[in-house]
């Protein structure tokens, strides 16, 4: 059985990530969504609520599961048996980064692989901090995130401005 981990911190998940997921279930097995605890990042939405965010949107994947994890990404693949790590890249200066992370974990951790999935067209140009961006000045995000969460990131910025 193939284990993949989709690593992020999906704050908030938008379709870009969805779309990555999507593609994921059907080279992998089983996979990870792993939601990670970036203390450098100043996060919208706790690790609680991206994780139930996520499962919520995923609940109909018998082959996906959510989970938070801290650390290197390599102990968390190590801890749960993966073969290998998903990453989406918009673009090139996606990709020099993600390069050298998937140099870095193969050093770390020579058993795991990283694939790379170029991000679909319409969502090239997605990112969580854009969606952030344009809900902040009260901008429509219904092209970019699942409607049942649009609610709940108007809500966090009005509670961040109070």
């Amino acid at each position: 059985m193939t284990r993949a981990i989709y690593p992020g911190s999906f704050d908030p998940v938008t379709f870009g990530h969805l779309d990555i997921i999507e593609r994921s279930t059907k080279i992998a097995d089983e996979l990870i969504v792993a939601v990670l605890t970036n203390s450098a990042k100043k996060s919208l939405f706790s690790i609680d609520e991206r994780v139930k965010m996520l499962s919520d949107l995923l609940s109909g994947h018998d082959n996906i599961r959510v989970e938070s994890f801290g650390g290197l990404l390599v102990d968390f693949a190590k801890e749960n048996d993966a073969s290998f790590i998903v990453r989406g890249l918009r673009a090139v200066t996606d990709f020099e980064y993600e390069l050298q992370i998937s140099q870095m974990n193969r050093t770390i951790y020579s058993e795991i692989d990283t694939i790379f999935l170029t991000t679909s067209l319409e969502y090239a140009y997605l990112s969580s901090s854009i969606v952030k961006e344009v809900a902040s000045y009260g901008g429509d995000i219904s092209h970019f995130v699942p409607e049942s969460i649009i609610d709940m990131i108007y809500d966090k910025l009005r509670k961040q401005r109070i």
